[in-house]
């Protein structure tokens, strides 16, 4: 079964030990066997992820093979995917997209769009649990971009020492804790619903707790034989936003607030958790060095403490744009970003917020803390995808919907027939049979 293929590489120790070996390509050739001295790429990335990394290979690239490249920026969240996929629809993408792996990914018509990467040598030590996530009708368009990337609840643990806190295990326990934060006059949870896409992380971070419930509910949700609503693990995660608004554990301007708001609480410890990925970390380093190692993670706790996991993200991917003009030399860029000594040079800019989606990746002695946090986990195989690496289907309200039901607006019962409405037109524009 696909879920347990994935499941099993991203908890195997073996693809975090030892170094990727070098692609062979000669210094100084060109992909495509000219000249690409004078090439100067464009890069479409988003602005909430981690830059320094991709900028230090990017000078790498410019170093060896005289590829310049130039990066723009959008937004993330629904903004972000309406301007990738406006640009797609008008012929005007960059030479390489950053955008998501999974469902999102399939929605583009990848294989009209992207250039098809399956038989490239560069792409030999990528792992397959990735490239999964990254094809369409067996051909693979992605190249991994980022760690990858857990969604759980990220904590200042320095509070958690003043209030004599200890890392939850069950839901109770969370929201115990959630009840003591309130009490000291903290924000107990940090909404920040002025960025939308930040109100789907307690719904989306539960999906291991949902799987270890219902292991079947991938299947049965992608064949249109179970309903968010209508399945009890599934409703479970909308509930479970819905509690952290009526008890009154977000802040006030919740709706008002912004990620980068959400993140300086965090690290002053004004804010005590957020709900969020692992790119929060590097954020908190680049804005605030000197408290990035009071900040730890735990998994969204579900009903069992032995069954307590993370809930994982396959990273976004860098696509290389089927209509450009600077298709080769776009191939030479990634040859040298899944290179050892690009990743060396990614790793001399920037520490990983997880580990890599390539085989033989040593992660480094100084990983932030948070890292370490989640790293046994991944070592006792304590992990599962998020739905959308398990099922194509992603609506593409979900937080519009999600932030409904955290701010009091609907229900969790009704946010969760939303979301089933949702995706059915995706589903159908799939051809997914059921549907």
């Amino acid at each position: 079964m696909r879920k347990k293929k994935i499941f099993s590489l991203l908890g195997s120790t073996v693809l975090m030990a030892g170094l990727l070996s070098a692609c062979g390509s000669e210094e100084g050739s060109s992909a495509g066997g000219g000249s690409s001295e004078q090439t100067t790429l464009t890069l479409l990335r988003d602005t909430q992820s981690s830059q320094e990394g991709m900028n230090a290979v990017a000078k790498l690239v410019e170093e060896k093979y005289g590829i310049k490249t130039e990066f723009e920026t959008r937004p993330g969240g629904t903004e972000g995917d309406n301007i990738v996929k406006t640009r797609l629809a008008t012929g005007d993408m960059a030479d390489i997209a950053f955008y998501n792996s999974g469902s999102l990914m399939q929605a583009l018509n990848p294989e009209k769009n992207f250039v098809d990467l399956t038989n490239e040598p560069f792409m030999e030590n990528v792992m397959d649990s990735f490239k999964e996530t990254v094809t369409a009708n067996g051909k693979v368009y992605g190249a991994p971009a980022l760690p990858v990337s857990v969604g759980g609840w990220f904590y200042n643990k320095k509070v958690y020492k003043e209030l004599g806190l200890s890392v939850p295990k069950t839901w109770d326990e969370l929201m115990a804790n959630n009840e003591k934060i309130k009490k000291s006059g903290k924000t107990a949870v940090i909404g920040s619903y002025k960025d939308t896409w930040t109100s789907q992380l307690i719904v989306l971070a539960d999906n291991h707790n949902v799987i270890a419930e219902d292991p079947s509910f991938p299947e049965e949700y992608t064949a249109n034989k179970a309903k968010m609503a209508t399945t009890p693990a599934a409703l479970k995660s909308f509930e479970k936003l819905q509690e952290v608004h009526d008890k009154g554990y977000m802040n006030e301007d919740f709706l008002a607030t912004t990620y980068d708001n959400a993140l300086k609480m965090l690290a002053e410890g004004t804010g005590v958790h957020y709900p969020m990925l692992s790119q929060v970390i590097p954020s908190i380093e680049k804005n605030y060095p000197e408290l990035v190692e009071d900040i730890g993670v735990f998994p969204q706790p579900g009903d069992s403490a032995e069954k307590n996991g993370f809930t994982v993200w396959m990273p976004a991917a860098f696509y290389v744009n089927k209509n450009s003009e600077n298709v080769d030399a776009a191939k030479k860029w990634l040859e040298v970003y899944l290179s050892q000594e690009g990743i060396e040079t990614y790793l001399s800019a920037t520490k990983p917020e997880g580990p890599f989606a390539v085989e033989g990746v040593e992660l480094p002695d100084d990983v932030y803390g948070a890292v370490k946090d989640m790293m046994p986990y991944f070592d006792s195989g304590k992990t599962t995808p998020a739905l959308e690496f398990l099922s194509p289907i992603k609506g593409p309200n979900l937080q519009q919907i999600t932030t409904e039901v955290g701010s009091g607006i609907k229900s969790a019962k009704e946010g969760a027939k939303s979301y089933d409405t949702d995706v059915e037109k995706q589903a159908k524009q799939l051809g997914l049979e059921g549907w």
